[in-house]
């Protein structure tokens, strides 16, 4: 059996139901590399009283914990929730054609708690992605996805890879927003959101720029154009 488990936001927001499959489970992984924790593994494996295995991107892309759960019990939990990874479904995929049986247990992600800014979820368009730039690879196609986001209306989420700062990322979106012809006015930061460390910050890039002291994991969110209700909501949100 393979379970497939999303952990939520905090150290101790495992759900019943999570809990209760892990103790089921004959060993249990951690997938690591989609998100800078909040925590560290050892409060998790506190709240789980089982010891955990770290799971880098080749271990589960690999689909070898869907090979060890043909005879035993395996569990790998996710950050979040468990299916937002294309990854995470290719698993659920292979253990269907392989016969093997699986339970999908989810949990609360980012795409939840960001209503908190007071934004409307039915508001957003497509999420995108920002990846760390090296020398030779410095993407800008994030900021496509928000350009057509822009054009409806729709405010844009923005994943923030794993291990960036704040700093580099607010480089990253000032080059990548001139290039498309973007004018970024206030700008949301959402950071820890779900844990005790949570807090909603919306400012101007210049202002943002001026603001160190932002705890992973953070994303971004470029507004469009917001009901009054929304703007009201997020003043007063930011401002705490």
């Amino acid at each position: 059996m393979l379970y497939l488990i999303g952990l939520g936001l905090d150290y101790n927001s495992i759900s019943k139901q999570g809990l209760e499959a892990v103790a089921r489970a004959k060993k249990i992984y951690l997938e690591d590399y989609t998100v800078d924790f909040p925590y560290s593994k050892e409060q998790l494996q506190e709240i789980i009283q089982k010891k955990i295995h770290p799971a880098n991107r080749e271990k589960v892309e690999s689909l070898e914990i869907v090979d060890e759960a043909k005879k035993n019990n395996i569990a790998l939990l996710v950050y979040g929730s468990p299916l937002s990874a294309t990854t995470h479904i290719t698993l659920i995929q292979e253990a269907k054609q392989l016969g093997i049986k699986y339970k999908i247990i989810h949990g609360a992600s980012i795409f939840d708690a960001v209503a908190e800014t007071g934004l409307q979820l039915y508001k957003f368009g497509k999420v995108c992605s920002m990846p760390a730039w090296k020398k030779s690879f410095t993407p800008t196609s994030f900021m496509k996805i928000v350009q057509e986001n822009i054009s409806m209306r729709a405010h844009s989420l923005i994943l923030i890879d794993i291990g960036m700062d704040i700093q580099d990322v607010l480089k990253q979106l000032e080059i990548a927003a001139e290039e498309y012809k973007i004018s970024l006015k206030k700008i949301i930061i959402c950071q820890s959101l779900g844990t005790n460390k949570s807090k909603i910050l919306y400012k101007t890039l210049k202002e943002l720029k001026e603001y160190d002291n932002v705890r992973k994991p953070f994303c971004l969110i470029i507004p469009s154009k917001m009901h009054f209700i929304e703007k009201q909501a997020l003043e007063e949100i930011s401002h705490r």
